[in-house]
């Protein structure tokens, strides 16, 4: 089905839905080197206007990937539930705007549609709305998961402890481990980008956090970010594996590109799941996504790479994940090109997951050759955290010495949580207090009185 919209004298005719949504996408140099971006400002605001007027029923009867050859798209429809999208199917995209920021929808509201709405359907309204409209709808949508500890409660935001290390180094990945924890950094897991995929070292990584986090009872869990069939090869070899990790995109062939299908994730999922190592919940997925991915891939078909990435959320969703970190500005200027992309896409992907019921955190990002800085991040760290974002990156001074981008910090975490009053996982907060590490209020205590959990763990693990 084609689109037309006029604008004066002028009219524009778009072939067909994808190209709608391509066209009424914000500016992003990823949609640019596809070839599929608008063409001018003009052609956008007609874009948008075309959009606006399209029934949501119409992203159930015009998939953008067929059906037949994608088996994302055979997950988007197959676990759509009519029911949830009663409330909302006299809807079009313009009216389904109007409904998410009206003052009556709220939190109920929202969770009860969440499995009535595809990703496309989320994806084309975040194209009609502001900045502050993304974050205004996704504050009302919290997503709550339970591993160890409880994550994405209203007015509190998490972290990541991300202790890299070139060469996968147990001591001084502990050092900084030991670092993050004593800022208070942690409570969404403790998680490692390991340097290789070989079994051995991962398995000792894995040891090292699991031997820490029994002998000082944190309440937190663990990831070493390895590609999901070694993750089940450590499973299978007794390794004290917590959170099952994958890299995902919105298409089967992306997915393939990764190693990955539908089948292969529920098997992993089902491995996790058989190792009970959850205390307050069953939530062991973590996922992580990046706009352009598929691209990148050569796996777009066509489709933007905001949507695309929309669809990778119902991928997420499927195994009832504990965390989805959108890595924004990672895979680089190609895709994003400067701060203000970057922002833009961090704040869609946030709304997308939270719409879809998908617990959305953010490695808040950019490369050395874009065009930002962290003046850039620390902008979107304060958006995010007024959005209500689950999780953010915790990595010693923002520069991440492995993966060599930068992020942000242990202190940017202080920061976010001061100015907003924002606080940790309750159960790991508990903890933080019980070690005198943080106050009542979730303060920092002085140093003196965290010198002797410090020294403790130094020795026992052989820090100098």
């Amino acid at each position: 089905m084609s689109y037309t919209e006029s604008i004066g004298s002028r009219t524009y005719r778009f072939a067909d839905l994808k190209t709608v949504l391509a066209k009424a996408s914000p500016q992003r140099s990823g949609d640019q080197l596809a070839g599929i971006a608008a063409a001018s400002e003009e052609e956008r605001v007609a874009a948008k206007m075309a959009l606006a007027q399209v029934p949501l029923r119409t992203f159930l009867n015009e998939p953008l990937i067929p059906y037949e050859t994608d088996e994302v798209t055979r997950l988007i429809i197959d676990d759509h539930s009519p029911q949830a999208f009663a409330e909302i199917s006299h809807l079009t995209v313009g009216d389904f705007r109007n409904w998410l920021l009206s003052t009556a929808t709220d939190t109920d509201a929202l969770t009860r549609i969440t499995q009535g709405l595809t990703p496309e359907m989320v994806a084309a309204v975040s194209k009609l709305m502001r900045n502050q409209d993304l974050i205004a709808a996704a504050r009302k949508r919290p997503v709550v998961t339970r591993f160890r500890n409880t994550i994405g409660l209203p007015g509190h935001m998490s972290v990541r402890l991300q202790p890299n290390h070139p060469t996968d180094d147990v001591k001084g990945i502990a050092a900084s481990m030991l670092d993050g924890l004593m800022y208070g950094c942690g409570d969404a897991l403790i998680g490692i980008n390991p340097a290789s995929d070989n079994l051995t070292a991962i398995t000792k990584l894995l040891q090292m956090i699991d031997d820490f986090r029994q002998r000082y009872q944190v309440p937190t869990q663990s990831c070493v970010l390895t590609h999901v069939t070694s993750t089940i090869a450590a499973i299978e070899k007794g390794a004290p594996v917590d959170l099952v990790f994958q890299s995902i995109a919105g298409t089967e062939k992306a997915n393939a590109s990764f190693g990955i299908s539908l089948a292969l994730l529920q098997e992993a999922y089902e491995a996790g799941l058989s190792l009970e190592r959850g205390t307050v919940g069953s939530n062991l997925m973590y996922f992580e996504t990046g706009q352009g991915s598929a691209l990148s891939a050569d796996a777009h078909f066509g489709v933007d790479q905001q949507t695309c990435e929309a669809r990778a959320y119902a991928v997420a969703r499927k195994f009832k994940p504990f965390l989805v970190n959108t890595v924004v500005g990672f895979i680089g200027p190609e895709y994003l090109y400067d701060g203000k992309q970057i922002t833009r896409a961090g704040l869609e992907d946030h709304f997308c997951g939270k719409l879809l019921g998908v617990p959305m955190g953010c490695d808040i990002c950019y490369t050395n050759h874009a065009e930002a800085d962290q003046d850039d991040m620390d902008n979107l760290l304060t958006l995010l955290g007024v959005a209500g974002i689950n999780f953010i990156m915790g990595v010693p001074g923002a520069d991440d010495v492995m993966l060599n981008y930068q992020s942000t910090s242990f202190h940017d975490a202080l920061y976010v949580r001061d100015v907003l009053g924002l606080r940790r996982a309750p159960e790991f907060e508990e903890w933080l207090e019980s070690m005198q590490i943080i106050d009542e209020r979730g303060a920092l205590i002085g140093a003196s009185a965290r010198q002797p959990l410090l020294e403790g763990a130094r020795d026992w693990m052989g820090i100098a």
